[in-house]
């Protein structure tokens, strides 16, 4: 084979990596369009459902503030909603390359990414609910008149939430990345103080100012990243396993 050859073949190899992936982006992309449209049409009905947590009514001092909260919902409900189906093109982009024993292992994730992130989304707002938002108002003692507009409440009620859904992912990133053998609990367990560290400032960032609820925040993430650890080990085992057995039956 001439060289000329090799070099058609592997930009040949390149084209279509490039055009497979461009459908799978365009099929995440209409999949993320249906769910916008169907967040748009019920966005009436989460916002009452969220309105009646908070026993108040928001203000808005602008017409843009309504279409903002009908955009801002439908689209939470799109990227949580499209998750899996995101998931989804990337396990099937990836496939190709994985061994038979990967493809099983790896295809369990998909319905545990979009768990974990609704998960994420109820325990953060349960944190904003419960614990943030009454310490915020309670810091207001009489003092001012409370009015809460639609764009700002909903604005820091997303900064709290989200940063929540994304980091509940680390235990099921932890065992994909595991399972492919790119990352390993002893890895994990080796950076686990610079974890701790950025989990500490992330329960900063979306928190208020308070040390026990930046530490009623932390906690719950550091013990995310242990259970991350734990299944990544348990993975990685069976790894080990597998390949020992496939080595033993080879000779």
């Amino acid at each position: 084979m001439s060289k000329n050859q090799t070099i058609d073949e592997k930009e040949m190899n390149i084209t279509g990596h490039l055009a497979e992936l461009r459908n799978r982006i365009i099929v995440t992309a209409i999949f993320f369009i249906l769910f916008f449209l169907v967040g748009f049409i019920f966005s009436k009905d989460i916002y009452l459902f969220f309105q009646g947590d908070i026993g108040f009514k928001l203000t808005v001092i602008s017409p843009g503030e309504i279409i903002w909260i009908y955009f801002t919902l439908a689209s939470v409900v799109a990227i949580a909603c499209t998750l899996p189906i995101f998931a989804l093109q990337v396990w099937l982009f990836v496939r190709p390359g994985l061994t038979a024993n990967e493809r099983k292992a790896t295809v369990a994730y998909i319905p545990a990414v979009f768990l974990l992130f609704i998960g994420g989304l109820v325990f953060g707002y349960f944190m904003f609910v419960k614990l943030i938002l009454p310490f915020l108002l309670s810091l207001n003692d009489g003092m001012f008149n409370e009015m809460f507009t639609v764009n700002k409440y909903f604005g820091f009620l997303i900064r709290v939430t989200v940063p929540f859904a994304v980091l509940f992912e680390i235990p099921v990133i932890a065992m994909f990345l595991t399972a492919l053998g790119i990352l390993t609990p002893q890895f994990m367990r080796k950076t686990r103080k610079y974890a701790y560290f950025i989990l500490v400032i992330i329960g900063t960032i979306v928190t208020p100012p308070d040390f026990v609820l930046q530490i009623v925040v932390a906690i719950p993430l550091i013990i995310l990243y242990e259970i991350s650890i734990y299944l990544a080990t348990i993975v990685h085992r069976k790894k080990q396993r597998k390949h020992e057995a496939f080595m033993n039956n080879s000779e």
